[in-house]
């Protein structure tokens, strides 16, 4: 069985966080918690990371105005950044997804529902949304108001991962489950957190956590 790949996040400067995503092998900067620190953090990463500066209406914490925030988003592109998320409903997408494959980076185009999970066929359509953007990694994040949420986002995940790349998942605590279980279905990656309290997403596992459970499913599986 091939290792899971996990994407963890850093929510705040801190050495001993950075020194836990080091471990991953992806990790997401989320510009809009860490504030002004972000770019002493970036220089200290050894592995691939998205930059991420979330607006307010998506779960965010940016509290400038919206061309400040893109003008941010976009400095990550200098100090090294693989990849930048940047939300499907944002009204620059266009623009900015030019730039910043102009600027030889990959686009991760993102999608949040925090009132419940659309359905199967919604979703597709909203992963199609996201492809004729330019998405190099489409992300599709839904709320589990019930366990069948779960099986709806890991449908999603198997029926498009064979054309597009793409992460997916339910927030929440019923949606633990999906966040295990996406890279299975064909989720290119899922994301951690550095630890307890350090979370940017509900239901989100800590790295150490979601590393002994993925160690489980291999015994088990090579049993």
């Amino acid at each position: 069985m091939q290792k899971p790949k996990v994407c963890t996040v850093i929510t705040k400067f801190d050495k001993r966080c950075i020194k836990v995503a080091n471990r991953s092998d992806l990790i997401e900067v989320r510009i809009d918690m860490i504030g002004e620190a972000w770019t002493k953090c970036a220089s200290m990463l050894e592995k691939p990371w998205i930059a991420c500066n979330r607006r307010k209406e998506e779960g965010g914490f940016w509290n400038g105005d919206e061309e400040s925030r893109i003008k941010e988003l976009l400095k990550a592109i200098t100090f090294g950044a693989a990849y930048i998320d940047i939300e499907l409903k944002s009204p620059h997408i266009r623009k900015i997804v030019k730039n910043v494959k102009e600027d030889g980076k990959k686009v991760l185009i993102s999608y949040h529902n925090f009132n419940g999970t659309p359905s199967l066929e919604r979703l597709k359509k909203i992963f199609e949304q996201e492809v004729k953007q330019g998405a190099d990694i489409c992300k599709i994040v839904t709320t589990a108001k019930r366990f069948e949420d779960n099986l709806t986002i890991l449908r999603l995940i198997r029926e498009t991962s064979k054309t597009s790349s793409i992460v997916a998942f339910c927030m929440g605590d019923i949606g633990i489950l999906s966040r295990i279980l996406s890279p299975f279905f064909g989720g290119i990656f899922t994301y951690a957190s550095i630890g307890q309290g350090l979370e940017s997403a509900r239901g989100q596992i800590d790295l150490e956590k979601l590393e002994e459970i993925y160690k489980m499913f291999h015994e088990i599986l090579q049993y």
